[in-house]
């Protein structure tokens, strides 16, 4: 079979399979259950050698880990399967580390922070840092257990910007993405996700999450204070993993979501050259066409869906001038380093 015919092939079943998850997310559970169970047998029998006394000799290689740290809707989800078409590598999608360690370090007060009665106190901080290390690593290699020491894991976390700086210092060796995406479009995409109709307001009523008393009284200025809290919660992000890319001293890249958007091919070549990983540039160039937005189905795409618009500078048409107003105040760092 020709090339282009494998690839519309498997474009055809990627999104056939999309559809039928959207429209019975039962089958996406059921998946998801194989899965659980396939990899808590295989993490038994991990457990069970190292009892007996054999370590296996494979597992993840902290060199081969990248990170992707950015804020929710900065277009992550699109740059990960495009780097999991590609042999070799595998994406960890969401473990949510940076938040579990980053969140509560940072939710402590400076003061505890110093106390060697705090758990990551900074008396104790070499031994908490390699805490982290090994969490992350025996972690991987068990929700992994196939994964080769020469294999790529790719750790998709966004929101996990807030850990990045631990989770670099415990992991130096590893490589980073930091991607950035207008502050403005980030909070006019949430916008449209939790709001009336919006998938993500969808998800959770399907997941059985109901507004209480208190948050239906305060409905009607929810819209404004979303904004704010938007804005706050993605500057605290990105500048947390904008610290760790500048302190970071292993391989590294910085892909902006708009130019990712205008030259998707030349940026990928450019974030492989970049972090120090051979590929096989004709793979790349049919991944970034089997997940291009123009192969998106239009019944899948628009206001209201997770595969929303793509379009920068499309927070226009969806902010009102205050809102607008509101962002770039509130992330006026990250709106002078890249969007002045």
């Amino acid at each position: 079979m020709s090339d282009p015919f494998v690839l519309r092939l498997r474009r055809k079943g990627l999104w056939l399979w999309r559809r039928a998850r959207a429209k019975y997310p039962k089958l996406a559970s059921f998946r998801r259950g194989l899965t659980s169970v396939t990899v808590r047998a295989a993490s038994q029998a991990l457990l069970t050698a190292r009892h007996g006394g054999a370590e296996a000799s494979n597992g993840v290689n902290p060199a081969n880990i990248a990170w992707i740290f950015c804020f929710g809707r900065s277009g992550s989800t699109w740059l990960s399967n495009m780097m999991g078409e590609l042999e070799g590598q595998k994406i960890w999608r969401e473990p949510r580390i940076g938040q579990l360690f980053g969140q509560f370090y940072a939710n402590t007060p400076a003061r505890k922070r110093r106390s060697a009665n705090f758990i990551m106190g900074a008396p104790t901080r070499e031994a908490w840092i390699s805490s982290i290390r090994n969490f992350v690593l025996v972690g991987a290699r068990h929700t992994f257990p196939f994964l080769h020491a020469e294999h790529h894991l790719i750790i998709k976390e966004p929101g996990g910007g807030v850990g990045a700086p631990l989770l670099m210092e415990a992991l130096p060796e590893s490589r980073m993405i930091l991607l950035v995406r207008d502050p403005r479009d980030v909070v006019a995409s949430w916008l449209d996700a939790t709001g009336e109709g919006g998938w993500q307001k969808r998800r959770n009523r399907r997941d059985g999450a109901k507004l209480n008393g208190k948050r239906k009284a305060a409905a009607g200025n929810r819209r404004g204070v979303s904004v704010r809290k938007l804005a706050k919660r993605y500057l605290n992000n990105v500048e947390s993993a904008k610290r760790a890319y500048d302190e970071h001293r292993g391989p590294k890249t910085l892909v902006l979501y708009e130019e990712l958007r205008a030259d998707t091919a030349g940026v990928m070549k450019r974030l492989y050259s970049e972090l120090g990983i051979e590929i096989d540039e004709a793979r790349l160039v049919r991944a970034v066409k089997m997940h291009a937005w123009e192969h998106v189905p239009e019944g899948m795409k628009g206001e209201g869906k997770k595969f929303r618009k793509a379009s920068p500078r499309g927070w226009r048409e969806d902010l009102t001038s205050k809102q607008a107003e509101m962002v770039e105040r509130i992330t006026a760092p990250v709106m002078t380093e890249f969007y002045a």
